[in-house]
């Protein structure tokens, strides 16, 4: 069963919160709620669900080795 919510640690401020997920493209950049510091996929990743989420995005979970 797919998960569509993942919870992303903000590596400059160690901010946890839970994101909705689009299950239709990568989420490429994202604005900490807390620090407004923009996080990045880390080399190798496809998104910043499969950096920094508890949770990989919809396409990886698929078994697709990245996003579109």
């Amino acid at each position: 069963m797919m998960q569509l919510q993942s919870t992303l640690t903000c590596p400059h401020c160690d901010h946890v919160e839970s994101f909705d997920m689009p299950t239709d493209s990568c989420q490429w950049f994202l604005e900490c709620p807390a620090c407004h510091r923009v996080l990045k996929p880390l080399p190798g990743d496809c998104c910043v669900f499969c950096s920094y989420g508890t949770v990989p995005c919809p396409p990886v979970q698929q078994g697709d080795s990245c996003c579109d």
